[in-house]
């Protein structure tokens, strides 16, 4: 195990890679957060409509 860890090749990553990684991270979150967002409104639109046509003589 040991040993394993000396023979791994680290990688020292420029400060214009890491700016890049950054950058790269934060459009991911922003997407991620997007599609939470746009799931939560179509459900909302979806269990609202359904909702609305739930009235207690439309139930039998």
């Amino acid at each position: 195990m040991i040993v394993a860890d000396k023979n791994l090749e680290l990688v020292t990553l420029t400060e214009r890679q890491r700016k890049a990684r950054r950058n790269r991270s934060l459009a991911i979150g922003v997407a991620l957060a997007a599609l939470v967002v746009i799931f939560y409104v179509a459900t909302i639109v979806k269990f609202g409509h359904n909702a609305s046509g739930l009235t207690p003589t439309n139930l039998m």
